[in-house]
């Protein structure tokens, strides 16, 4: 499977010539969707799902599909029946033969004062392949996951508590994600961070740069 970033919480997984696109946000590259075959969407937020976008792309293309939880699913209405699918966490369905599993249930918490919203993370691929984009939340899935896409800054969390979820998950290897509110040397430092605590375990922790891919081997 090749993992392509496509700015901040975005990116696209491709096997055997089918694209799968997680959280094309407000953030993402806007030719992110190019091409996809699906669409998956953690939560509502804006940097994760840009509706417009969206609901352009799957106009466009009557052959896209979208699943996605209840909220995100209820502001696509009118596309079509069968185009959106609503999942939840324990949820497992295919996208051209690539297996998805649903796993997590509500977004972390940001502060007390503010609404916490459905997030669900999606694992992508087989059982010796999987790639889990977890959205916003610490979820950890109940079986191994070789590509963790770490979501490394966020107004939910703190770099100690990112270090803590990567040493739990134990991927093979961590990405980088959800970026796009950290400067260059913020970029830089929580590299060093990551990189520093994680090698313990085993886990090799990378930042992709935004149209950059990698080969997951």
């Amino acid at each position: 499977m090749r993992i392509t970033r496509c700015g901040h919480a975005c990116v696209r997984l491709e096997q055997d010539g089918v694209v799968v696109v997680v959280d094309p946000g407000s953030y993402s590259d806007p030719n992110a969707l190019d091409g996809a075959h699906a669409v998956l969407v953690t939560h509502e937020h804006v940097d994760h799902f840009a509706e417009p976008v969206l609901r352009a792309a799957a106009e466009a293309d009557p052959g896209l599909r979208i699943w996605a939880n209840r909220s995100v699913a209820g502001r696509l209405v009118g596309l079509g029946g069968g185009r959106v699918t609503v999942v939840g966490d324990g949820d497992t369905f295919a996208v051209e033969g690539i297996d998805v599993e649903v796993h997590g249930e509500l977004h972390a918490v940001v502060h007390p004062d503010l609404p916490q919203v459905t997030n669900v993370g999606f694992l992508v691929g087989d059982d010796d392949a999987g790639v889990f984009h977890p959205g916003d939340a610490f979820t950890v899935p109940a079986r191994p996951v070789d590509t963790l896409l770490l979501p490394v800054h966020g107004p939910w969390s703190k770099t100690g508590e990112v270090i803590d979820y990567a040493r739990e998950v134990k991927a093979r290897r961590a990405v980088s994600i959800h970026d796009g509110g950290l400067s260059e040397s913020g970029n830089g430092l929580a590299d060093h961070m990551l990189q520093e605590c994680l090698q313990d375990i085993g886990t090799d922790y990378r930042r992709v740069a935004p149209a950059a891919g990698l080969e997951q081997a």
